[in-house]
């Protein structure tokens, strides 16, 4: 019985367990990693939306709400849509409670480049059966693409709250075949309205 320690505490371990002091330290490191990889990711939130609201995302401008009609790219004159090299444009103003146009023309199978702003609150801007969905930011002008492979009808509801006036605020996007489209010259819009 010489072989014994005295101390219970010294005596050795059965073959797989694993001494505590070695259960701490294990620990210890694993705490450490997880407290570091939970600074890094506190750390990009952050940074990220510091970026964010500098410079916000999907494919925003600034813009002064207050002289938005008066003068720039969504004058009155310029509002409906415009044929581009690459396409279509569409320039709208959403406002309490319409969209100004607040129907447009576009050909069916030719790239369509929404681009919206806002007068005075915040607007959704959807197009019912497609891809097409994006808020409408007072200060910042919106802008969308797609095409349209067939003639129709979309209806174009705002899908924010923007007052008390809200849930009759729509539009549409009348698809039409290209050759039915008009012919425009680079200075020349056209909107439903204006037929």
């Amino acid at each position: 019985m010489a072989d014994e320690p005295s101390n219970p505490l010294e005596r050795p371990l059965p073959g797989g367990i694993v001494p505590q002091d070695e259960v701490d330290r294990t620990e210890d490191r694993w705490f450490i990693i997880m407290l570091g990889m939970l600074a890094v990711m506190i750390v990009v939130i952050v940074v990220t939306g510091i970026i964010h609201a500098l410079h916000p995302p999907s494919n925003v401008e600034p813009i002064d709400p207050v002289t938005v009609h008066l003068q720039g790219e969504f004058v009155e004159s310029n509002l409906g849509t415009a044929l581009e090299l690459d396409g279509v444009t569409v320039r709208l103003i959403a406002q309490q409670y319409s969209f100004v146009p607040n129907c447009v023309k576009v050909p069916a199978g030719t790239p369509v480049k929404f681009r919206l702003t806002s007068a005075d609150v915040v607007h959704g801007f959807i197009l019912g059966t497609t891809n097409v969905n994006t808020m409408v930011v007072p200060g910042f002008v919106s802008e969308v693409r797609t095409s349209f492979a067939k003639p129709g009808d979309y209806r174009m509801p705002c899908h924010e709250f923007c007052g008390l006036g809200h849930q009759g605020m729509g539009a549409r996007v009348v698809v039409v075949l290209s050759d039915q489209f008009p012919r425009l010259t680079p200075e020349q819009r056209t909107s439903c309205v204006s037929e």
